[in-house]
């Protein structure tokens, strides 16, 4: 080795070392001053953020000032997205974000491209916030609350007045108008650099090639001399490169660097050296004075067409948001003083009336005062067909009144609106982060500098052994190892697909809350879907009467008697009620609140199982402490049910129904939707636990669910679906909100779970293989082999064309349309049928316990084969109690097993159909 060889060896190995402690020394951390009970720090946003380590206390509201100091997209929103918060960040503005930080951790955050990163440091309570702390610590996932977002002018005001008068609250209106304004105004910039890059550009570039390439001896001359390519290229360099080089190196003044650094470092190189050249040839061998004007120019338009080409596609990714944001009505006709006056949207309040034309959109969420009108909720709900409203209704805001005028009174306004919600838990989605991004986001961390590293070792690899002129073949490899990596694809392959996917997703009337329910959904194997108000409508009626004194009851008909009021009412939860009625001790509900009592139940069983093998609620009724007759309460199944669940089992999902029902009814009610697996008789404390069981099972478990005692069963599942017809609670308990209450929702989000999952593989197999690919042949590991060495010009288109493959995958998603589901076959299954783990644990204590394991006595539906064992209790395989044998009130001999039955009426009904009741299968535990 020669002596320049040594030196470049030792002189890379150095740069390598600088690199690291560059890139990965420990960074001091700036803490936020408290005043007033209030954290304040000042962030600048200008090519990064400064301070990009920040410090806070726990427990203490935290106020972020942005200061954002440059135009452009990719700083234009910052993302918390641990935090689920994202705040849009106006050109040359001070924006205030307010945060509550809960829990100690740390969190980061970053811009909307996922390219500029930051960290926020939350102390325990009670730690001292020290100024200029070092380092980061680890910590857990921060539920901070839902941020409040204030701007102001940038750099004109202190941070506190910032914080506080310098502009409203912004709107999401407001942020979007401004971010598509900032949109516009690059792509009209980057269009007129993209033109004056390709005009001086294409002249050089011709006249090399035909020269270089084609050996032309035809071209001028003129325009192969070297101070005529600097002069066409050096405004290229400095005007139209001038974006690229700005972000570039201030990324690295910020100790970071990203794509911006790695095109700055490569074509200032060129630069550089061809200046060189044309400057001063007489300082280097005649061998190694050509120059790369032609390079610097072609890569730096190419990757100002690609970033072009970028911000044109990804302003479709947020088309959803937009077009929500476009539902909304901009005035109002209200009733005030009798008088009917056009004011805008922003100035109607609770309690206003409000006139609804026919074709007018419905301002705000209100309740119908008079008039009726169908009105087209497609738009919010999902649901095509429009709905008939009429007084004491309910309409939604931004939904299109079509054939009737209404008079309604507003109820929720502004940000409360359901539309306003919709778009808060949209943007919350896109601001988090699946768990699939944390890989790309661990690689992207260490992607620029292993890249700077690889070009440094290239370039001392082919210095030292490659053939001559080496250096040339040195610098240009070095180069094009710069140019072609792509860190930007990699860290955009997840967050564009996330964004389209919940847009997507709000268009059809689901709700996503956050990126990890959007990819959990996609591995879902088991579907428990809660009965009442799921399958069913949610609004059951009264069927059948069947009292235990028809006596009793034509006389009270007779005398005319009024229904009396009652007093001392009590409900118990998960067995009925109970109340003083004329001085009576009426109890309604099931048999165990009437056993409970000490009332024998016996009666009215048969009754009662009758009912429940049609598929209705038998509801037992005691008057002083005697039994008094049967209820039956049936809830219509939703029209499309059958069709959802079949579509569910489709994707290869088990479905699970949960009811609190007996097992005959449950069964009847799976039988007739199709679902082949039930757990009854659970007790609504209880649905938690059977989720967590179901989870046991090895497979990722959903709970569908609409009601308040659901809320604990929709957060233990790995996702959570409330019905958006539901309660308040249980929609925030969930991860998912169907709005339209259909079950179809759930299909449609599993479907288009799996189709964003899908998006997303292939961006990260495009950005990987990509890289992976590309960045070795640009090292030049196929020159010795095969002679092949990469050009920086073919580098740069080839980088240009990752980033696009990336976007342009990602818009495709924008086709997704849930599939209609086609009429449901119910296929003719017997469902298998659980009691409610509580209720088997309850059975195995009393019977177990007391008289010793019986589950080798008693057999599947009562059967038994050996006889059971003294005590011990079996099925009765029509309304699936216990019964003990011995005190079984009627018994049945089935091809040498024996049934036994907790009432006559039970064994009337298995011999009415000793087939159907044989076939259903218990299930029980002892």
């Amino acid at each position: 080795m020669s002596v320049a060889d040594v030196v470049v060896v030792i002189a890379s190995a150095a740069a390598m070392a600088g690199l690291g402690w560059f890139f990965f020394a420990p960074r001091r951390a700036r803490a936020a001053e408290l005043a007033g009970g209030v954290q304040r720090i000042t962030v600048t946003v200008r090519g990064g953020y400064s301070p990009d380590v920040i410090r806070a206390r726990q427990g203490v509201p935290l106020e972020v000032v942005f200061d954002r100091q440059e135009s452009g997209d990719c700083t234009s929103r910052v993302v918390f997205p641990d935090l689920a918060v994202s705040a849009s960040l106006p050109a040359f503005e001070r924006t205030t974000v307010r945060l509550a930080p809960a829990r100690a951790g740390s969190f980061g955050f970053a811009c909307g491209m996922n390219m500029v990163h930051g960290t926020l440091i939350v102390d325990p309570d009670g730690v001292p916030v020290a100024v200029g702390g070092d380092g980061a610590q680890a910590g857990t996932s921060l539920p901070a609350g839902v941020p409040t977002v204030s701007t102001g002018p940038s750099a004109s005001a202190e941070p506190a007045a910032a914080a506080g008068t310098s502009g409203g609250e912004a709107q999401p209106a407001d942020a979007e108008a401004a971010e598509a304004a900032e949109r516009r105004a690059e792509i009209t910039d980057l269009t007129r650099r993209v033109v004056v890059g390709a005009v001086l550009t294409a002249p050089v570039l011709f006249a090399v090639m035909a020269s270089e390439v084609f050996e032309a001896t035809w071209v001028p001359g003129v325009l192969l001399n070297h101070w005529v390519q600097f002069a066409l290229i050096t405004p290229v360099m400095f005007y139209a490169g001038w974006p690229i080089h700005r972000t570039g190196w201030l990324a690295l003044a910020h100790s970071s660097a990203d794509m911006n650094s790695l095109i700055t470092v490569g074509t200032t190189a060129a630069y550089g050296y061809s200046l060189l050249v044309t400057i001063a040839p007489g300082l280097l061998p005649a061998e190694v004075r050509g120059v790369y004007f032609e390079a610097v120019g072609t890569i730096l338009t190419l990757i100002l067409l690609g970033r072009l080409i970028e911000t044109r596609a990804k302003a479709g990714t947020g088309q959803a948001i937009r077009e929500l944001l476009g539902l909304q009505a901009r005035t109002a006709r209200v009733l005030r003083d009798g008088t009917e006056t056009e004011l805008p949207i922003d100035e109607v309040v609770v309690g206003d009336e409000v006139v609804i034309r026919p074709g007018e959109k419905v301002p705000v969420d209100a309740v119908v005062v008079s008039g009726s009108s169908a009105v087209d909720e497609s738009m919010v709900t999902g649901e095509p067909l429009p709905v008939t409203k009429h007084a004491g209704d309910s309409v939604i805001g931004a939904t299109i009144n079509t054939t009737g005028s209404l008079r309604v009174r507003a109820e929720k306004v502004g940000a409360d609106t359901m539309l306003a919600q919709i778009i808060k838990l949209v943007q919350q989605a896109q601001a988090s982060k699946a768990p699939i991004q944390r890989l790309a986001d661990t690689v992207s961390g260490y992607f620029v500098p292993a890249v700077m590293a690889i070009a440094i070792a290239t370039f001392a690899v082919w210095f030292t052994i490659g053939p001559a002129p080496a250096f040339t073949l040195a610098l240009v490899s070095a180069v094009s190892v710069l140019i072609i990596a792509c860190p930007c694809a990699l860290g955009l392959a997840t967050p564009l697909s996330v964004m389209v996917g919940t847009g997507k997703g709000a268009q059809a009337g689901i709700l996503i809350r956050s990126a990890g329910a959007l990819e959990t959904a996609h591995k879902l194997g088991t579907i428990v879907l809660d009965k009442t108000g799921t399958i069913t409508a949610g609004r059951p009626v009264l069927t059948d009467i069947r009292p235990a004194g028809a006596a009793l009851v034509a006389g009270a008909h007779d005398r005319g008697l009024t229904l009396p009021a009652a007093a001392g009412f009590d409900s118990i939860t998960g067995k009925g009620v109970q109340a003083t009625v004329v001085g009576h001790t009426v109890l309604v509900g099931t048999a165990r609140l009437l056993a409970g009592a000490g009332i024998d139940p016996g009666v009215l069983e048969g009754a009662a199982a009758e009912l429940s093998a049609d598929g209705k609620t038998p509801v037992l009724a005691a008057i002083d402490g005697e039994s008094a007759g049967v209820l039956a309460i049936a809830d219509p199944v939703k029209d499309d049910s059958a069709a959802a669940i079949a579509a569910l089992h489709h994707l290869g999902a088990e479905v699970v129904m949960l009811t609190g029902d007996n097992a005959t009814t449950a069964a009847a009610i799976a039988r007739r939707v199709g679902v082949r697996r039930a757990l009854a008789e659970v007790l609504p404390e209880h649905k938690a636990a059977e989720i967590r069981r179901l989870q046991t099972e090895g497979r990722k478990v959903a709970m569908v669910g609409d009601g308040i005692n659901d809320a604990p069963a929709l957060a233990a599942a790995d996702v959570g679906m409330a019905i958006g017809t539901g309660t308040d609670v249980a929609i925030e308990a969930a991860d998912i909100t169907l709005i339209s209450g259909s079950l179809v929702g759930v299909v449609t989000a599993i479907s288009l779970s799996r189709a964003t999952m899908r998006n997303i593989r292939q961006n990260l197999f495009f950005a990987l293989a990509y890289n992976g690919i590309g960045i070795p042949v640009a090292a030049g590991v196929l020159y010795p082999a095969f002679g092949i060495r990469l050009s920086p010009i073919i580098a740069a288109a080839a980088m240009a064309a990752s980033s696009l493959s990336v976007v342009g995958n990602a818009n495709r998603l924008r086709r997704y349309r849930p599939a209609p589901l086609p009429p449901a076959e119910v296929a003719e299954v017997e469902p298998q049928v659980q009691a409610g783990s509580a209720h088997r644990h309850d059975v195995a204590e009393r019977d177990c316990g007391q008289h010793g394991h019986a589950s080798a006595a008693h057999g599947r539906n009562g059967h038994t084969d050996a006889g059971p064992a003294p005590g011990a209790t079996v099925t009765d395989p029509v309304c699936g109690m216990r019964v003990n044998p011995e005190t079984a009130v009627a018994q049945r001999d089935t091809g040498g097993s024996a049934v036994y039955f907790c009432s006559a009426g039970c064994a009337t009904a298995f011999d009415a159909e000793p087939e159907r009741y044989a076939a259903t299968t218990w299930t029980s535990d002892c």
